[in-house]
């Protein structure tokens, strides 16, 4: 090992403690305040469904501290363990020429992860969120959703790493800047494509039946100038019994979705304030700001790697003894993330900025009282707690804690009252 294999190693130790430690930090703190709903709340949330969030919450970050440590252990045998070297030692023996054989060592890693994972998925699943109420799943369905992630990810990740890895070997030095744009369209590409063609292959999506909330929705559309493909009703209680509501797509492509579970819990006036909440991103273009600003950290990203894929001790210092551009490609993706953890707050901040702005948005349309009175319905439906640890929050979290945002909310009303 060398300065950098120790540099790496320091990044991996500390983001892992940190991300422990702040997993503590939060259960204790929600264990503290678990035997009292908070003034704001106690109207809507009873004292029993307080404790089953702090209850829901604490076994949660209970197996993401597994998680978390499961992570750094892979990440070290796959790089400073000599890992990604004996993968590709195994599809040596095969003979393949380049990228073919840089594409199976990539998605083998990939593969590997996955299935080391799944027990701790298993157990999220039928354990945790079947002893909460939440989970829905057979095993069957399970399966079946597991298999097809699988081959979905087979299906598009195949040609897309070939072609990266082509471009790496034979496009000359300005080859990132190839897979770049490759990238910024494959991204586009998906953006659009999810929604209509893959999306309908895990849940049935149908088009909203009830007539007076369709109207209803289709003037908040009108006043908020948002044309979109339709407003459709998922299938989201097939496997759990928590509620959502999203905006997908691109342009006239864009459609409006809503969990199944969430139309059986809110009020239409409610359901027209959560949708008004959601039409702000748009009309304020945070999904607009969110891709470009994607798009400029993958344009550095590719910009650093074309760096580094030239740099020997890029190799050495990770593991790897013999260079090559799917050595370089994989090592990059799996060391990236202990350097940027640190950042992470900058994004939960932005984040928690774009929801107070949507607010906003939907206090100008809608009805802010409504607003807060279905988020709290979804506080209590999904079981979130309301007492998360301030540094845990400031840390992670990309929606403000809910006693900030319903005061915020209740303001709001009070001005536009």
């Amino acid at each position: 090992m060398n300065s950098v294999s120790y540099l790496f190693l320091g990044f991996v130790l500390a983001s892992t403690a940190t991300r422990w430690l702040l997993s503590l930090r939060q259960s204790s703190h929600v264990s503290a305040h678990r035997d009292q709903v908070p003034a704001p709340f106690a109207a809507q949330i009873t004292l029993d469904d307080h404790r089953k969030a702090a209850d829901y919450t604490v076994a949660r970050g209970r197996l993401g501290r597994l998680d978390i440590a499961l992570d750094a252990l892979l990440l070290l045998i796959f790089t400073l363990g000599g890992g990604i070297s004996y993968l590709d030692s195994l599809w040596g023996r095969l003979d393949w020429s380049q990228p073919l054989r840089g594409t199976a060592v990539i998605l083998s890693t990939f593969a590997l992860t996955s299935i080391v994972g799944l027990p701790l998925s298993l157990w999220s699943t039928f354990r945790i969120e079947a002893r909460f109420g939440f989970n829905r799943m057979t095993l069957s369905l399970y399966c079946k959703d597991l298999l097809k992630s699988w081959a979905l990810g087979l299906a598009i990740g195949t040609p897309l790493i070939f072609i990266v890895l082509f471009l790496m070997e034979r496009a000359g030095t300005a080859w990132w800047m190839y897979a770049w744009l490759l990238w910024l369209g494959f991204s586009l590409l998906m953006t659009w494509a999810w929604p209509a063609l893959f999306a309908p292959l895990f849940n049935k999506f149908i088009p909203l039946k009830d007539a007076t909330l369709a109207e209803r929705i289709n003037a908040l559309l009108s006043r908020c100038g948002f044309a979109s493909e339709g407003v459709f009703v998922m299938d989201g209680s097939t496997r759990s019994s928590h509620g959502n509501a999203y905006f997908t797509g691109l342009g006239r492509h864009k459609r409006i979705v809503f969990f199944d579970t969430l139309l059986g819990t809110l009020t239409p006036d409610e359901i027209e304030a959560v949708l008004a909440h959601e039409l702000g991103h748009y009309s304020l273009h945070h999904v607009r700001q969110r891709l470009v600003l994607s798009f400029v950290l993958g344009f550095v990203a590719f910009a650093a790697l074309g760096v580094l894929a030239k740099w020997p001790g890029f190799y050495t210092s990770l593991g790897v003894q013999d260079p090559s551009p799917h050595a370089a490609l994989l090592l990059f993706m799996l060391a990236l993330a202990p350097f940027t953890y640190f950042l992470t707050p900058l994004g939960a901040w932005w984040s928690r900025r774009h929801e107070f702005q949507a607010d906003e948005f939907a206090s100008q349309h809608s009805n802010a009282h409504e607003l807060g009175v279905a988020l709290t319905k979804l506080y209590k439906d999904n079981a979130t707690t309301l007492t998360p640890d301030a540094l845990h929050s400031a840390f992670y979290d990309s929606h403000p804690p809910a006693l900030v945002r319903i005061a915020n909310l209740e303001r709001l009303a009070r001005s536009a009252g």
